[in-house]
């Protein structure tokens, strides 16, 4: 993928806030995903702990999103809100669709695929790299507002309004082109 094919990240959009800091036993930013978190291969959602969310933290939000997906408005892999703000912690496994790995109160709304759930990495044979951010958000209040039946972009809108914090982690996945 050219530089010039890169999209905006969904938070370049939104007033700034403070930064804080998300690491993975599964996800190192810069890198390439491992294949737990490629839909063909493990399509897990990675662990992800964080750090030094600022002051007035109530809850937290939790998004995947691949910018460069040829859709001209990019793909949802995962969107998890209302995170009691003592969570500091998801596991690996904890976007499943059965959501028993969340902490109680936690919602997660259909993925770009359609399904409530994680779903990993799958960038068209020969696209190039794909970037896909694993954002944190602490939120200023105990409940972002949208239901179960939400739309990632109704999160987003919400997010926009009502995030005090952010951190991310961007790691890259690309399938070569077939023959």
């Amino acid at each position: 993928m050219t530089e010039q094919k890169r999209r905006p990240l969904p938070h370049d959009f939104h007033p700034p806030v403070a930064s804080f800091t998300v690491v993975s036993d599964d996800v190192v930013s810069g890198q390439r995903l491992g294949p737990g978190q490629v839909q063909a291969e493990g399509n897990t959602s990675p662990h992800l702990r964080w750090e030094g969310a600022p002051e007035g933290t109530r809850s937290y939000a939790v998004t995947c999103f691949d910018p460069d997906a040829p859709t001209g408005s990019g793909f949802w892999h995962w969107t998890v809100f209302d995170i009691p703000a003592s969570v500091t912690e998801l596991p690996a496994g904890a976007g499943s669709s059965d959501s028993s790995a969340l902490p109680a109160g936690a919602v997660q709304v259909r993925n770009d695929y359609g399904a409530k759930e994680f779903a990993g990495a799958a960038p068209p044979p020969g696209d190039g790299p794909h970037r896909y951010v694993f954002t944190v958000y602490a939120v200023g209040e105990e409940t972002l507002g949208p239901d179960a039946e939400a739309t990632p972009a109704v999160v987003g809108f919400n997010l926009r309004f009502k995030a005090i914090g952010r951190a991310h982690l961007i790691a890259e996945y690309e399938v070569p082109a077939e023959g």
